[in-house]
């Protein structure tokens, strides 16, 4: 019993925090409402037009802001205050849900407006994306940031195994825009936490108070640091090759597997619950090894090339697990690494970058994958971005462990015994 009150206390220790807590549970209850969203947007193109290429443009259209809009959503981050602009963000990312709603229920909805759609909620997510991560930081401290951000990705991948079974549920019995609508509401949770968060409380930072605007400033920052350079370089490849599963995984459950929604929704409800797993795992653990990223990276690419093999979908279900396992630990090390390096004036900044890594790269990523899915094969799609992952991570351990990139953050990353660790302070 002491070793499991022991566990729980080092897991869950950011939930010291008043204001993290309840940004927690409202951004969980929001999160929900996010992957039914995904669920039903995916499902409604395809539905619309059977086709993975389209399936993949729209899923482009919405990341395109992420990739050339996500520098202005940095300075925004830097420059403004953070509850303040996601009172502002939520609240549109609602409005912009209740639009499809409605146009869904009213039958009136177009491919072309699902474009438009999709990239609105990509302008806006460009600047709430690198927020919201900033946000942490203020909300708990350098003490407890490696906690939070895993326990924020924990919950981001819990709410995919509810999420997607929930919207498959809706989607077999009401429709589609049902998904939509309760996405809306969702939001709802979010804004009334950031009116309960108590700003006092929150971690005082330097803002960036310059009069002009650098858009590039974050990029050159972030190419003089090596291990930033380097981490953000093999996410960006992993963000094109192998974090389409948006667009691999329902091609994979209608095409490969002739299956329907619910079939898709069980793929990454299952990623979800190998990633909560191995949230839970990492979450428990202080100190940040370099070489774990570098780990986790190789174990990620080898389970999504064992997934593309699977014969049948109970077989794929199963080894989406393994594969939100590795994702979340990688995921989590390489941002919360990212967000200490970086100073307190250029962090939102930086995350903008970690978002167009992750994310922005989609632009470039979900076509290819939805075209080679649609004319060759959906796993053939898949086994590229695990090949993608293999070669990503020979790249960071070569680069990321070696003696010049350990040194260029002193304040943080120390040697022992030829392991190199960022002390979280706690």
């Amino acid at each position: 019993m002491d070793v499991i009150r022991e566990f729980g206390e080092a897991t869950f220790t950011s939930f010291k925090i008043r204001n993290f807590r309840l940004y927690f549970f409202g951004r969980g209850i929001s999160l929900i409402g996010s992957w039914m969203h995904i669920v039903a947007m995916g499902w409604l193109v395809l539905l619309m037009t059977d086709s993975g290429t389209a399936l993949g443009g729209v899923m482009a259209a919405k990341f395109f802001p992420m990739l050339f809009a996500a520098p202005i959503g940095g300075l925004i981050a830097d420059r403004f205050d953070k509850r303040r602009v996601l009172y502002w963000t939520q609240s549109i990312l609602a409005i912009l849900a209740l639009g499809i709603s409605y146009m869904v229920f009213t039958e009136t909805i177009t491919l072309a407006s699902l474009y438009v759609f999709a990239f609105a909620t990509g302008c806006i997510d460009s600047i709430d994306l690198p927020t919201r991560q900033a946000f942490v930081h203020e909300m708990v401290g350098p003490e407890y940031l490696r906690n939070a951000v895993t326990l924020n990705s924990t919950l981001a991948n819990l709410t995919r195994v509810i999420g997607p079974l929930v919207a498959g549920l809706l989607i077999a019995g009401v429709g589609i825009a049902f998904c939509f609508f309760v996405n809306a509401l969702s939001f709802l949770a979010v804004l009334a936490m950031l009116f309960l968060i108590n700003p006092r409380e929150l971690h005082a930072e330097e803002r960036e108070k310059k009069t002009s605007i650098d858009l590039l400033a974050g990029i050159r920052y972030a190419s003089k640091i090596p291990i930033l350079r380097t981490i953000l370089i093999t996410m960006a490849i992993v963000g094109i090759f192998s974090y389409e599963f948006q667009t691999s995984l329902p091609l994979l459950a209608r095409i490969t597997f002739l299956g329907d929604a619910s079939d898709y929704a069980a793929l990454l409800a299952a990623m979800g619950a190998g990633s909560v797993a191995g949230g839970l795992f990492t979450a428990s653990r202080k100190n940040i090894v370099a070489r774990e990223f570098v780990i986790y990276t190789f174990l990620f690419g080898i389970s999504i090339c064992i997934a593309s093999l699977m014969p049948s979908i109970g077989t794929m279900i199963v080894m989406m697990i393994f594969v939100g396992f590795f994702s979340i630990n990688m995921s989590a090390l390489g941002s919360t690494m990212v967000q200490l390096a970086s100073s307190a004036s250029m962090r939102g900044q930086v995350m903008s970058l970690w978002g167009m890594a992750v994310f922005g790269t989609t632009l470039i990523g979900a076509p290819l994958i939805g075209w080679i899915g649609e004319h060759i094969d959906p796993r053939a799609g898949l086994a590229i971005g695990g090949i993608a992952t293999l070669i990503a991570g020979a790249y960071a351990g070569i680069r990321l462990l070696t003696k010049d990139t350990l040194l260029s953050i002193p304040s943080f990353i120390w040697t022992r015994d030829e392991e190199v660790v960022i002390e979280t302070k706690m």
